[in-house]
C-alpha cells in the first residue's frame, strides 16, 4: 500500500507552474504567485496564462508545454471546465505534482462527480499526485513552498517549526495554522485535501509521518473514505515517532449531514472512530482549542515526557487557586494523589507556613522568595506517587522582579529532571513563553485548559503504550456454511465451531425426541421454537423458560407450538430447540458489527439498561487478543457488577474476555460474509465457572438492511 508517496513534490518543489496566474492579488489565481514572491520562494515560478506576456513583474507562458522545463509542482486555478486540459497537459509535461484549487467539482452534483472522476483517472494512469479539488492547497513553511490562496497569509508567514497539519477543510486547516502562529506553535507543513480525487487525508499523514521536519501531526477531519488506508497512515506516525491529534467535526446527526453534503461522501459511525485511533496509538480531541493546546504541548514535550498515568501532583502559591485547579483536574478525570509523608516534610522544611497536601499551596511566602520554588518542585518531581505536574501562577512571568528567578528555578528543575511532564498554567509575554517552551515546559493559558491538556497527553500516552501492531492469523478458523444464517440453532453451531462457549442443545422434531434429549442433558431446560420467518421468538410465544420435569415439557411442548400456529401461520416451522438452563450469572451483551469504512467491530455491554439506556458499551475493531478484550471489560462503566461490587461474587470475567476474542476473530475471518452478529445475552458465571452464549443471530452481509433485533 503505497501511501504518502509523492508528496515531497508539494512541500518542496524545485520549482512551481502556476496555471491562471493573474495581476490581481486579490484573485485565486494571483495570490499564489503574489506570495511565493513576497516571502522569498528560492525555486523558479512559472506563470501560466493563455495571453503569454508578463504577470507579477514574471514572464508568463501560454502552456506548460512552453515552460523551460518540467516543473515539480503545478498550482491550479482556472474555471472548472479547464481543469481536466490542465491536468492531461501537466501528466504529458511530467509534472509531479498538482494542486487544483478550483471548485466545482463532487461538491456541485452529479457533473462535477464525473469531471472529478476524471481527473482521479488521469492522476491514476500518470502516477502524478493530485490534491484536491476544491481545497486551499498546501505550504512548505521552510521551503516557502507555497500553493495556497489563504488569507493566514495576508501579514505574515508562521514560523517554522515541527508541527504538520493535515485538513480535509480547507478553511479549518488555514484557520488552525494562524491561531498555532499567534501562540508561538512552528509549523512545518500544511496540507488540505478538499474533494480528496487522489491525495487524501490518509496520504496527508502518511507523508507527514515520513518528514524529518514534522514531529507532531495535527488533523482535521470530516470523514474517512478508506479505513485501510488511515489505519496505515496511522501505524506509518506511530512506528515513526510521531504523534497524532485527530479533530473530527461531524458528530451530531446534524454535523454529520453536513459532513455528508460538504465533502460528498458518507461520515462512519463516530464510535467506531474513536475505537480506530486508540487502538492506532492517536489522540482524538474535541475542539480546536486542545487540539492547538496538545499539539503545542507535545511538540515542547516530545514524546518520551508523555506522562505513563493520570497522577497529578497541583502546584500553586495561592489557596484558592489550588481549589479550582483541583475542582478542574478532578472534573478531566485526573487523580490527585495524597504526596508522601517525606515530601511532605521537604515542602515544610523550606516553607513552614505552605500546605503540603495536593495541591501544594507554597503560599505568598514564594513570591518574596522565589528561589525556594526549585525546592518544591524538585521535592514533588521526585516523589513516585506523581506522573505529572501542574504549576499554577498568576502573575510571575509579567514581573520583572520575580520573571528571572522563576526562569532560573525552572531550568534547574528541568536540567535535573529532564523526563517529567511539567506544565506551567500561566500568562506572560510571548519572548518569555517561548523561553520557558524552549527549556521543555509546555505553558498553557487558564486552568481548565491546563488541566484538559494533561489529561488528553495522559490519554494519549496509554493509547501508545497499548496500540496493537502484531497480525493474528485467521487461517485456522474453519468455512462457514450458509446454513449459518438460516436460525439460532444454525448460527450457534458455526460460532461453537469457532470457540464460543455454548450449552448442550439439540433441534428435536417431535415430542419423543425432545423428551429423549432433556433426560439426557437434565431438568430444568429451555424450549425455542426453531423457524428463518420468526425474528422476535418471544413475541409469537416461542420461548418457554424453567422447564423442570417430564410432565411440564409434554405440556409446553405442545403449547409452544399452538401458540406459534396461531400467531404466526404461515411460519416454516424447522423444529424446536431443547437446551439446557444456566443459572445465575450476570448477563453481557455481545455483538460485532461490519462498519462500512474501518470493517468489523466487537461491542460489549452489561445487559439491561447498562447498554441500551446508558450506552455503557465498548467498541474495538476486530480481531482483539485477550488483553485488549480484558480493557474492554474494565473500561465499562458497571465493571464493578462483574468485578464483585458490594459483596457480589466476582465473574469469570476471564471467560468473558476469552468469547470477545473469539467472536471478534470469527468477525474478521468472515467479514466477507458476515455484517453482524449478536449474542444477547452471553451469561457470565462465577469466577472460575466460565460464559454461556444463550441466544445468536447472524445477519449475511447482502441482507444487513433486513436485520431485526432478536
Amino acid at each position: 500500500m503505497d501511501i504518502g508517496r509523492g508528496l515531497d513534490a508539494v512541500f518542496q518543489p524545485r520549482s512551481i507552474a502556476i496555471f491562471g496566474a493573474s495581476d490581481d492579488a486579490t484573485k485565486i489565481g494571483g495570490r499564489p504567485l503574489q506570495f511565493l514572491q513576497k516571502y522569498g520562494y528560492a525555486g523558479a515560478i512559472y506563470p501560466i496564462n493563455r495571453k503569454g506576456g508578463v504577470v507579477q513583474t514574471l514572464p508568463a507562458y501560454a502552456s506548460v508545454a512552453e515552460v523551460p522545463e518540467a516543473p515539480d509542482l503545478a498550482v491550479v486555478a482556472v474555471p472548472p471546465e479547464g481543469v481536466l486540459d490542465v491536468v492531461r497537459d501537466c501528466a504529458r509535461r511530467g509534472v509531479r505534482a498538482a494542486v487544483i484549487l478550483s471548485s466545482g467539482f463532487s461538491e456541485m452534483g452529479e457533473a462535477g462527480s464525473r469531471l472529478q472522476s476524471q481527473i482521479s483517472q488521469v492522476a491514476r494512469d500518470s502516477g502524478m499526485r493530485v490534491v484536491g479539488p476544491n481545497c486551499l492547497g498546501a505550504i512548505g513553511i521552510a521551503e516557502k513552498s507555497i500553493a495556497t490562496f489563504s488569507v493566514a497569509l495576508e501579514s505574515a508567514m508562521p514560523a517554522a517549526g515541527n508541527v504538520g497539519i493535515v485538513s480535509q477543510s480547507g478553511n479549518l486547516g488555514s484557520f488552525t495554522m494562524r491561531l498555532a502562529a499567534e501562540r508561538g506553535v512552528g509549523i512545518s507543513r500544511l496540507l488540505t485535501t478538499g474533494n480528496e480525487c487522489d491525495v487524501d487525508i490518509a496520504d496527508g499523514i502518511a507523508s507527514l509521518a515520513g518528514d524529518v521536519s514534522t514531529s507532531v501531526i495535527l488533523c482535521c477531519m470530516e470523514t474517512c473514505r478508506d479505513g485501510e488506508r488511515f489505519v496505515k497512515a496511522l501505524d506509518l506516525a506511530r512506528e515513526a515517532g510521531k504523534a497524532v491529534v485527530v479533530l473530527k467535526v461531524g458528530v451530531s446527526e446534524a454535523g454529520s449531514e453536513a459532513a455528508a453534503s460538504h465533502t460528498g461522501a458518507l461520515a462512519g459511525s463516530d464510535a467506531v472512530f474513536d475505537a480506530v485511533l486508540r487502538r492506532a496509538g492517536a489522540l482524538r480531541v474535541p475542539s480546536i482549542e486542545q487540539l492547538l493546546e496538545v499539539g503545542h504541548a507535545i511538540a515542547v514535550v516530545g514524546r518520551q515526557r508523555l506522562p505513563h498515568g493520570g497522577r497529578t501532583a497541583l502546584i500553586t502559591a495561592s489557596g484558592g487557586f489550588g481549589v479550582l485547579l483541583a475542582d478542574a483536574a478532578s472534573a478531566q478525570g485526573l487523580e490527585l494523589p495524597k504526596l508522601s509523608q517525606e515530601t511532605r516534610e521537604r515542602i515544610l522544611s523550606v516553607l513552614p507556613y505552605a500546605s503540603p497536601a495536593n495541591p501544594v499551596d507554597m503560599t505568598a511566602q514564594v513570591s518574596s522568595k522565589p528561589e525556594l520554588l526549585a525546592q518544591v518542585l524538585n521535592a514533588v518531581a521526585e516523589d513516585p506517587v506523581c506522573d505529572a505536574l501542574i504549576l499554577q501562577s498568576a502573575a510571575a512571568f509579567h514581573v520583572p522582579r520575580l520573571r528571572d528567578t522563576y526562569i532560573a528555578a525552572l531550568r534547574q528543575v528541568r536540567e535535573k529532571h529532564p523526563d517529567r511532564l511539567i506544565l506551567l498554567c500561566c500568562r506572560g509575554p510571548r519572548e518569555v513563553l517561548a523561553q520557558l517552551n524552549a527549556m521543555g515546559l509546555p505553558t498553557v493559558e487558564g486552568i481548565d485548559a491546563a488541566c484538559a491538556t494533561v489529561a488528553a497527553l495522559v490519554k494519549l500516552g496509554k493509547n501508545q503504550s497499548r496500540a496493537e501492531t502484531a497480525a493474528v492469523s485467521l487461517q485456522d478458523l474453519p468455512p462457514l456454511a450458509d446454513a449459518a444464517f438460516e436460525d439460532e440453532a444454525n448460527a450457534k453451531a458455526a460460532l461453537g465451531q469457532a470457540g464460543l462457549p455454548m450449552l448442550r442443545e439439540q433441534v428435536v422434531q417431535s415430542l419423543p425426541q425432545a423428551l429423549d434429549f432433556a433426560g439426557g442433558i437434565g431438568f430444568p431446560v429451555v424450549l425455542k421454537i426453531v423457524s428463518p420467518d420468526i425474528a422476535h421468538k418471544t413475541e409469537v410465544g416461542g420461548v418457554v423458560v424453567g422447564v423442570q420435569s417430564e410432565s411440564q415439557l409434554r405440556t409446553e411442548y405442545g403449547a409452544l407450538l399452538e401458540r406459534v400456529a396461531v400467531k404466526a401461520p404461515r411460519a416454516r416451522i424447522t423444529g424446536v430447540l431443547v437446551a439446557q438452563m444456566a443459572r445465575g450469572g450476570t448477563e453481557l451483551i455481545l455483538g460485532t458489527k461490519k462498519d462500512p469504512v474501518f470493517g468489523p467491530v466487537v461491542m460489549v455491554g452489561l445487559g439491561g439498561i447498562f447498554a441500551e439506556v446508558l450506552r455503557d458499551v465498548a467498541l474495538e475493531t476486530a480481531p482483539v487478543d485477550e488483553a485488549q478484550a480484558l480493557a474492554m471489560l474494565r473500561s465499562l462503566k458497571a465493571f464493578a457488577l462483574l468485578d464483585g461490587a458490594r459483596g457480589r461474587p466476582k465473574a469469570d470475567v476471564q471467560a468473558a474476555a476469552q468469547a470477545i476474542v473469539k467472536l471478534s476473530r470469527f468477525a474478521a475471518r468472515h467479514a466477507d460474509r458476515v455484517t453482524e452478529i449478536d449474542i444477547n445475552p452471553l451469561l457470565v458465571q462465577d469466577q472460575g465457572q466460565g460464559a454461556w452464549a444463550l441466544d445468536a443471530l447472524l445477519v449475511r452481509e447482502s441482507a444487513g438492511a433486513n436485520k431485526k433485533d432478536e
